[in-house]
């Protein structure tokens, strides 16, 4: 049987991890800034994060959400003290793209609506509602022709407030900070205003914390860089260090009802266990002002790093934009310097999404090779004029 090849794959095969370091099978050390999108948000291989799989594995791997499961509630727990947000209530997914479906589907049973308004840019995932709302044409198929989406230009008020006085929307939709649209920002009195017309216009406010979210903006959820609360959060990614989690928050006064959602694997025993153990060490090793200090450390020295346009983002959530394609310079970066990094919707930017952490010494030897192959670049940019 052959793999139905869809994916734009580089020619390496990682087998191992420790930190913010991969090895392939030539025995190539990698140094991560990527972090497989964003997912590894505690390093390879954390040896707390193994103990607690390794231990849960040895006593029960899986059992349906047809019993209790004690881990989900500590999960929540825990989520809720280290979020600041212990009132919402959580429902167990297995990606991203689930967690928007059901924050969707939520929304449009609370409010009797069907109709959702999303940004430009903006990625939400790739099943139907959620592919809807993304803005990406090969995320697009015939089949989600139905799906009702209005997509607006991020922190274009004007706009925003004419689309919801139709009062027709169940819900807007919002990377506070945009990943793979390029690390643009959603203005603070923006997401205020989405707050305020949701509240006005019977809708809700989902934010979309999938990437953005689980410390690496500096704040545990990147909308808590403004002074909001969306009715609905959506995360996944770091959640589970690779191991596959999605969860959907719900604030207090939307009453759960049987049968709604349900998942077979969600919030099963080994993912519960994987995502305490990614908790744990976010807050026993500091890792949301690691992200904070470490990504203010990073932004000052890629500022200067020659034909560099603009540097965007929080934390560890950064877009570095060129004036020229960086397509060669992660190609080189990969190849020449082992060191993974990141592309965006917008040709020119370099994404970065190393694990949160990473430390000092890690940020300058990433600094130190992203200059040589842009001088590199630009000598042979030069030498081809």
């Amino acid at each position: 049987m052959k793999l139905f090849e869809v994916y734009n794959a580089y020619d390496i095969s990682p087998i191992k991890g420790k930190g913010a370091y991969v090895h392939d099978k030539k025995g190539n050390e990698i140094l991560d800034f990527y972090g497989g999108h964003a997912v590894i948000s505690v390093g390879h291989s954390h040896p707390h994060y193994l103990k607690r799989i390794q231990s849960q594995l040895e006593k029960l791997g899986f059992y349906s959400n047809a019993v209790n499961n004690e881990l989900q509630e500590i999960l929540a727990n825990k989520l809720g003290q280290l979020s600041g947000l212990k009132d919402y209530q959580i429902f167990y997914s297995n990606s991203g793209a689930e967690a928007v479906e059901n924050a969707i589907k939520i929304a449009s049973l609370e409010t009797g609506k069907h109709k959702i308004i999303s940004f430009s840019n903006g990625f939400h995932g790739r099943t139907s509602a959620a592919a809807s709302a993304t803005d990406m044409a090969k995320a697009q198929f015939p089949i989600f022709s139905s799906m009702a989406s209005t997509k607006l230009t991020l922190n274009d008020e004007a706009a925003l407030i004419k689309a919801m006085e139709a009062g027709e929307h169940c819900a807007v939709i919002v990377e506070a900070i945009q990943g793979w649209g390029g690390i643009y920002e959603a203005e603070p009195s923006f997401l205020q205003l989405i707050q305020d017309l949701c509240k006005k216009h019977h809708a809700k406010f989902i934010a979309d914390e999938v990437q953005a979210g689980y410390g690496r903006s500096g704040k545990f959820f990147s909308f808590q860089h403004s002074d909001v609360n969306p009715d609905i959060i959506c995360c996944a990614k770091g959640m589970g260090n690779g191991f596959p989690i999605g969860a959907t928050l719900f604030k207090s006064d939307i009453q759960p009802k049987k049968g709604t959602l349900g998942s077979t694997f969600g919030g099963n025993h080994l993912s519960m266990a994987a995502g305490i153990a990614v908790l744990e060490i976010i807050k026993n090793e500091n890792l949301v002002q690691n992200a904070k200090a470490i990504g203010e450390y990073l932004k000052i020295n890629l500022q200067n790093i020659p034909n560099v346009k603009s540097c965007r983002g929080k934390g560890l959530l950064i877009g570095l934009e060129f004036d020229f394609p960086v397509k060669p310079i992660i190609q080189n970066m990969l190849f020449k310097e082992n060191v993974f990094c990141g592309s965006a919707l917008h040709k020119n930017t370099l994404r970065l999404l190393p694990p949160l952490n990473i430390s000092q010494l890690e940020a300058d030897i990433f600094c130190n090779k992203l200059k040589k192959v842009v001088e590199l670049h630009r000598q042979t940019i030069s030498e081809k004029v």
